[in-house]
C-alpha cells in the first residue's frame, strides 16, 4: 500500500499577504511530506466558495513541481465542463513536462450548482461538455501534427497543442466516482479510480470490487488500473484526544455537507445529523491510536485499495511525521 495526501491549500485571511501565507504553509507541508516518503498529492479545485479553497490547482501544482523531485502531483479533480479544452491541454502538458512526468490528471463533471451558475454554464450540459472535452484532450495529445475539432461546444481548425506531455500517450486519467454506474464507466474508459473520504470502509471496498470486476469485463486485467481512497487522519490515544478528534470531524463534515451526493446526503448537512448517524466515529475516518489506525489500513489494503490519501484537518507536519515513523511501517510489515 502507498500513502499520499488529499486536499489543498487555503488562504489564511484577507489581502495578498494573508492569502499567500496560507499557500506558503501548504507548500512547506508538501515538501515535508515528500521528505517523509509520501508518494502523491491530489488537489481539489473549487470556485466562488468564499472560504479560500484552491481555484487554480494546475498553477499551484506547477509551483510544487519546482519545489519537489519525486512526489506525484494530481488533481482531484479538474472539472472539464468549466475549461477551454485547448488551454487545459496546454497547461496540463506543461505541468507534466516541468514535473518530469509526475502529473496525475484527475477529472470530473462537477456537481456544485453555484459553480456552474458562476461560470454561466447550464449544469444540464455537464455530461456532454465533459465527454467533448475528454475527446478533445485525447485527440490533442495523440494527434501527429495539426488537427481540427468540431463539436457541440467547441470548434478549432488546424491547431497543434504544445508542449507534448512527458507521459505517453498522455498523463494517466483518474476519475472521482461513487455510484456503481459511474465506477463501471470509469473502468470502461480505462481510468484510475478516486474514492471519497465520506463512505464507510465497507461501502468503499464494495466499490473497489465493482471497479475490478468492470475492468475485467472491459478486457483489462483486474489490477490494470489503480484505486486511491481518501481518509481523514487524526491520531488520538487518550479519551480526551479522541473526543477532540471526533468534535473536529463533526465540524469538518458539517462544513463539507454540500459535497455529499446521492441518497443519504442529508446525513452530512448538519452537526446533529452527523452525530446521530455516527459518521464522525465510523470507519469513514482514521481516528484512534497508531495500532488501531494500522489495523484499519490493513483491512483497506486487503480490500484492494492501492493508495490511501490522507487528510489531516489541522495540516500539522507532526501528524505526517508520526504516521510515517510509526503507522506506515506497521502496515507494510503486516502486508
Amino acid at each position: 500500500m502507498r500513502f499520499g495526501l488529499f486536499g489543498g491549500a487555503k488562504s489564511a485571511g484577507t489581502g495578498p499577504d494573508a492569502d499567500s501565507q496560507g499557500y506558503r504553509q501548504f507548500i512547506d507541508y508538501i515538501v515535508r511530506a515528500e521528505e517523509l516518503g509520501f508518494e502523491s498529492l491530489f488537489m481539489v479545485e473549487h470556485h466562488f466558495t468564499g472560504v479560500g479553497q484552491v481555484s487554480a490547482s494546475l498553477n499551484l501544482l506547477t509551483y510544487l513541481a519546482a519545489k519537489t523531485s519525486r512526489i506525484r502531483l494530481g488533481t482531484a479533480v479538474v472539472v472539464l465542463p468549466w475549461h477551454n479544452p485547448v488551454l487545459l491541454a496546454e497547461q496540463a502538458a506543461t505541468l507534466d513536462l516541468l514535473s518530469g512526468g509526475r502529473f496525475d490528471f484527475g477529472i470530473g463533471k462537477g456537481y456544485r450548482k453555484n459553480e456552474f451558475a458562476g461560470f454561466c454554464i447550464d449544469q444540464d450540459e455537464a455530461d456532454a461538455r465533459f465527454e467533448e472535452c475528454l475527446t478533445f484532450l485525447r485527440k490533442a495529445w495523440t494527434s501527429d501534427g495539426r488537427f481540427s475539432h468540431h463539436g457541440r461546444f467547441w470548434n478549432f481548425d488546424d491547431i497543434v497543442v504544445e508542449p507534448r506531455p512527458v507521459q505517453q500517450p498522455h498523463p494517466p486519467f483518474w476519475m472521482a466516482a461513487g455510484s456503481f454506474e459511474s465506477i463501471r464507466r470509469a473502468a470502461k474508459n480505462g481510468f484510475n479510480l478516486l474514492l471519497d473520504q465520506l463512505a464507510p470502509v465497507e461501502l468503499s471496498l464494495e466499490r473497489v470490487q465493482v471497479f475490478r470486476d468492470a475492468l475485467e469485463q472491459a478486457g483489462l486485467g483486474r489490477h490494470d488500473r489503480q484505486v486511491a481512497l481518501a481518509r481523514s487522519l487524526q491520531i488520538a490515544e487518550t479519551a480526551e484526544e479522541v473526543n477532540e478528534a471526533v468534535a473536529i470531524r463533526q465540524r469538518v463534515l458539517s462544513r463539507i455537507g454540500d459535497l455529499a451526493r446521492g441518497p443519504g446526503a442529508e446525513k452530512y448537512t448538519d452537526e446533529a445529523g452527523i452525530k446521530a448517524a455516527g459518521l464522525a466515529e465510523d470507519s469513514s475516518s482514521l481516528i484512534g491510536s497508531p495500532a488501531a489506525i494500522a489495523d484499519r489500513l490493513q483491512t483497506i489494503a486487503e480490500g484492494g485499495v492501492d493508495t490511501v490519501l490522507l487528510i489531516d484537518p489541522k495540516g500539522d507536519p507532526r501528524s505526517l511525521e508520526r504516521f510515517a515513523e510509526v503507522i506506515a511501517p506497521q502496515v507494510k510489515a503486516a502486508a
